[in-house]
């Protein structure tokens, strides 16, 4: 099978969906597909991956608050490339100029092609219900973006069949009566990550940077320093949870928002910033070492952080929806109501009252089930396989 994504969001320095779709570039490969990602770039080119596949650059504008990433705006570059490549399916994930242009290509040969939408994320979710949740509730917020939601049904109607990246996002677009056909969730490269990795001495060095000693709690909290996620929330519940209890809070990650954070920290007892971290397999140890990951966005549609963690053996400590939320069970995890800082405290306290070795021990039970990203793949593939037999059973 070969299939062409034309993917805005993919960018060499770029975040997840790069990440995912070099994975699923390489996996592919190994079981005799083809994928072709055609991505905005600064000159055209192109990069081939050993053992098959490859990363199609056209010269493209910059996004305005993103250089990181391009935009398409004309349809003759991209229908050329779908014309020279003669793809099974055609891919697309961003809700903008490149949907309307997958969707009005028509191969020259007739064969039947299946147009696959691919949803990573939701809008509605990660700005306007984010940055305006201090203003209104969140059904009012929906209301006066209901615009939103008509403007993708119209475009999603042209495609084959529309596949999100998890639980948490089907639900969300099938509440507000947006199509979806399959939920295809994502995995995570399972083999870097194991309970057997937990290191006390890691975990004893950071309660000490914390300021704590050895029998203290030690929570971890991993990803971007953005709005979304939401981090003042985690930082002032680990803060008055810390009152009453040893909680130590490392906070590990890089953003726009990082100044801001360092300053809301402040001289808070128990809680330290730390950079990136980027090798897997220290990263994998960090998560195996803490006594929880806690987490706050709600708005994530699948909570890759919350499965590697848990794939380590790390119970949580989440919102109450969104995609972290996916990964919890009340036998390791404890959740709170997204945004409120209070109930964040009382879901750490509550956690701390239960017995660990218990909790633990549910958890790297849990671990051995985590979605792999070959799992993933494979069954995208089968979809798309079904998909393409009905359209030419159908012709």
């Amino acid at each position: 099978m070969r299939i062409v994504d034309i993917n805005e969001f993919y960018s060499p320095t770029g975040g997840g969906i790069r990440t995912y779709v070099d994975r699923k570039i390489a996996i592919l490969a190994d079981r005799g597909h083809e994928l072709i990602v055609v991505a905005p770039g600064r000159e055209d080119r192109e990069e081939e991956r050993p053992g098959g596949g490859r990363i199609i650059y056209r010269k493209s504008p910059p996004m305005p608050f993103d250089s990181n990433y391009g935009l398409f705006w004309h349809a003759e570059p991209i229908h050329a490339l779908l014309d020279r490549f003669d793809p099974d399916v055609v891919e697309c994930c961003s809700p903008w100029r490149p949907a309307w242009i997958v969707a009005d290509w028509q191969p020259r040969h007739g064969r039947p092609v299946l147009k696959s939408y691919f949803m990573h994320g939701d809008n509605l979710e990660a700005y306007p219900k984010t940055y305006l949740d201090r203003f209104a509730k969140p059904e009012r917020i929906e209301r006066a973006f209901a615009w939103y939601d008509r403007y993708q049904s119209r475009f999603l109607e042209r495609f084959d069949t529309v596949v999100t990246n998890g639980p948490a996002l089907t639900k969300r677009m099938q509440r507000r009566g947006v199509r979806v056909d399959a939920t295809m969730t994502l995995g995570i490269e399972r083999h870097h990550f194991s309970p057997s990795l937990r290191d006390e001495e890691l975990r004893v060095g950071l309660l000490a940077q914390c300021g704590l000693p050895a029998d203290a709690h030690l929570l971890l909290g991993i990803g971007r320093h953005h709005r979304e996620k939401r981090w003042p929330v985690v930082i002032d519940a680990a803060v008055r949870a810390g009152a009453r209890l040893p909680v130590g809070l490392a906070l590990v990650g890089q953003g726009m928002a990082t100044k801001l954070l360092a300053k809301h920290v402040g001289e808070g007892p128990h809680v330290r910033l730390f950079r990136p971290v980027y090798d897997r397999r220290r990263l994998a140890q960090l998560m195996a070492s803490a006594d929880a990951l806690i987490h706050g966005a709600s708005s994530e549609p699948f909570g890759l952080v919350a499965y590697e963690a848990l794939a380590s053996g790390a119970p949580l400590i989440v919102p109450d929806e969104g995609g972290a939320f996916e990964a919890s069970d009340p036998a390791y995890a404890e959740t709170y109501a997204g945004g409120d800082p209070v109930a964040c405290a009382a879901a750490i306290e509550r956690f701390f009252a239960r017995d660990q070795r218990e909790v633990r021990a549910a958890a790297a039970l849990a671990a051995r089930q985590v979605r792999s990203d070959e799992d993933h793949a494979e069954a995208l593939v089968a979809h798309y396989a079904q998909g393409l037999a009905a359209k030419r059973l159908a012709a």
